[in-house]
Protein backbone atom coordinates (compact mmCIF):
# COMPACT_ATOMS: atom_id res chain seq x y z
CA UNK A 1 0.00 0.00 0.00
CA UNK A 2 1.13 3.73 -0.71
CA UNK A 3 1.79 4.83 2.54
CA UNK A 4 3.47 8.45 1.25
CA UNK A 5 1.10 9.88 -1.42
CA UNK A 6 3.79 13.20 -2.13
CA UNK A 7 6.37 10.93 -2.71
CA UNK A 8 4.83 7.56 -3.95
CA UNK A 9 6.53 5.37 -1.16
CA UNK A 10 5.10 2.16 0.03
CA UNK A 11 5.22 0.20 3.06
CA UNK A 12 6.96 -2.63 1.52
CA UNK A 13 9.80 0.40 0.60
CA UNK A 14 9.65 1.10 4.62
CA UNK A 15 9.90 -2.34 5.60
CA UNK A 16 12.78 -3.27 3.12
CA UNK A 17 15.28 -0.22 4.21
CA UNK A 18 14.36 -0.71 7.77
CA UNK A 19 15.25 -4.87 7.81
CA UNK A 20 18.20 -3.65 6.23
CA UNK A 21 19.43 -1.30 9.81
CA UNK A 22 18.65 1.82 8.57
CA UNK A 23 17.19 4.47 11.09
CA UNK A 24 13.82 6.14 10.20
CA UNK A 25 15.80 9.35 9.41
CA UNK A 26 17.59 7.54 7.23
CA UNK A 27 14.67 6.00 5.62
CA UNK A 28 13.50 9.65 5.45
CA UNK A 29 16.58 11.05 3.69
CA UNK A 30 16.21 7.84 1.01
CA UNK A 31 12.82 7.51 0.14
CA UNK A 32 11.75 11.13 0.78
CA UNK A 33 8.37 9.57 2.97
CA UNK A 34 7.26 11.84 5.97
CA UNK A 35 9.00 15.38 4.24
CA UNK A 36 6.67 16.73 2.08
CA UNK A 37 2.88 17.68 3.71
CA UNK A 38 3.67 15.47 6.82
CA UNK A 39 0.48 13.22 6.76
CA UNK A 40 1.68 10.13 6.43
CA UNK A 41 4.55 10.09 9.33
CA UNK A 42 2.51 8.74 11.82
CA UNK A 43 1.85 5.81 9.50
CA UNK A 44 5.28 5.48 7.95
CA UNK A 45 7.08 5.35 11.67
CA UNK A 46 4.39 2.69 12.44
CA UNK A 47 5.86 0.29 9.64
CA UNK A 48 8.96 1.16 10.45
CA UNK A 49 8.64 0.54 13.79
CA UNK A 50 7.09 -3.25 12.87
CA UNK A 51 9.68 -4.21 10.86
CA UNK A 52 12.86 -2.58 11.68
CA UNK A 53 15.99 -4.58 12.78
CA UNK A 54 15.31 -3.64 16.89
CA UNK A 55 12.22 -5.79 16.29
CA UNK A 56 13.03 -8.71 14.05
CA UNK A 57 9.44 -10.51 15.03
CA UNK A 58 7.18 -8.48 14.21
CA UNK A 59 8.42 -8.88 10.79
CA UNK A 60 7.89 -12.47 10.46
CA UNK A 61 3.96 -13.22 9.23
CA UNK A 62 3.21 -16.68 8.81
CA UNK A 63 1.50 -15.90 5.48
CA UNK A 64 4.65 -14.81 4.01
CA UNK A 65 6.30 -18.17 5.12
CA UNK A 66 3.75 -19.64 3.07
CA UNK A 67 3.66 -17.44 0.22
CA UNK A 68 7.66 -18.41 -0.05
CA UNK A 69 7.55 -21.92 0.05
CA UNK A 70 5.05 -21.85 -2.46
CA UNK A 71 7.18 -20.37 -4.93
CA UNK A 72 10.17 -21.95 -4.00
CA UNK A 73 8.19 -25.14 -4.46
CA UNK A 74 7.01 -23.90 -8.22
CA UNK A 75 10.58 -23.45 -9.12
CA UNK A 76 11.88 -26.27 -8.29
CA UNK A 77 9.09 -27.34 -10.29
CA UNK A 78 10.00 -25.28 -13.53
CA UNK A 79 11.38 -26.45 -16.25
CA UNK A 80 14.54 -23.59 -15.74
CA UNK A 81 15.05 -24.95 -12.34
CA UNK A 82 15.18 -28.54 -13.83
CA UNK A 83 17.50 -27.67 -16.84
CA UNK A 84 19.90 -25.59 -14.54
CA UNK A 85 20.56 -28.73 -11.87
CA UNK A 86 20.97 -30.89 -15.22
CA UNK A 87 23.83 -28.78 -16.54
CA UNK A 88 25.70 -28.20 -13.33
CA UNK A 89 25.84 -32.02 -13.13
CA UNK A 90 27.51 -32.05 -16.10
Amino acid sequence: MIVCVCRRVSDREIARHARAGMTFDEVQFELGVATQCGQCEGCARDVFAQCSASHPVAAIHRDDEVQVIQLANSIKGSKAWNSSQHSAAA
